[in-house]
């Protein structure tokens, strides 16, 4: 079976990637840049996911108007991306969390983008036979993003069904989705996933800077795992 897996360069999308591969998929890798500040070193982090794992195909796609729409810390300059106080290198500590709205949505939250990477992995999909659509969303440890919980992704199943040619069967693979930052290390692991090409950091492109929230939750997850993150950190 075909696959369309959506790598952001991250360690969730990395980890979701190998199991995919590791289940026999023949795979189509997926990159899609929306604006966001760390879009040169994600890129470069996804490329060399390629050349690790040799996908059939690989496609990046620019949704970069999701930067001129705004409205997130990881798009707009004028919005600070959170940071702890200190640096989480080898230690856990809760990660810095700050409310976009009453609702607790934090300022990192991209506006609806699960919705755009899903509809250019589907549009892949549809015209290359694939069957199965593999994203690294986690609804454990996890930054409170409302389309990361499978409940989205079912709704986009079911958008998929209506909005395809009759004969298409597109599912939606959330491998990750259950796991801790510390489960989807020690999966990673067993599967060998390259975790030194992948990039977290939400500020920084050189050195991880170990203290915005998705560094922090990644160093939580290799602290849980026992494990040193191999990645460099400021």
């Amino acid at each position: 079976m075909r696959a369309v897996c959506l790598v952001s360069g991250g360690m969730d999308s990395l980890v979701s990637a190998a199991t995919a591969v590791a289940a026999g998929r023949e795979c189509a890798f997926v990159h899609v840049t929306y604006g966001q500040l760390t879009a040169a070193r994600e890129r470069r982090a996804f490329d060399a996911m390629c050349d690790f794992y040799r996908p059939y195909r690989r496609l990046v796609a620019d949704v970069g108007y999701l930067a001129a729409i705004g409205g997130s810390a990881l798009t707009d300059k004028s919005i600070a991306v959170p940071l702890s106080s200190e640096s989480s290198v080898g230690a856990i500590h809760e990660s810095p969390r700050a409310a976009a709205s009453p609702s607790g949505v934090p300022v990192t939250y991209v506006p609806f983008r699960n919705a755009h990477l899903i509809a250019v992995a589907t549009s892949l999909a549809e015209v290359e036979g694939a069957g199965e659509i593999y994203i690294g969303a986690t609804q454990v440890d996890y930054s409170g993003y409302p389309d990361c919980r499978r409940e989205f992704f079912d709704a986009m199943e079911r958008a998929i069904r209506l909005g395809t040619k009759p004969d298409t069967r597109i599912r939606i693979v959330t491998p990750v989705i259950n796991m801790g930052k510390g489960e989807i290390v020690r999966e990673g692991l067993r599967l060998k996933a390259p975790f030194e090409l992948s990039w977290s950091c939400y500020t920084n492109s050189d050195l991880a800077c170990g203290r915005c929230e998705s560094c922090t939750l990644r160093l939580k997850g290799f602290a849980e795992a026992g494990m040193k993150d191999p990645i460099p950190y400021a």
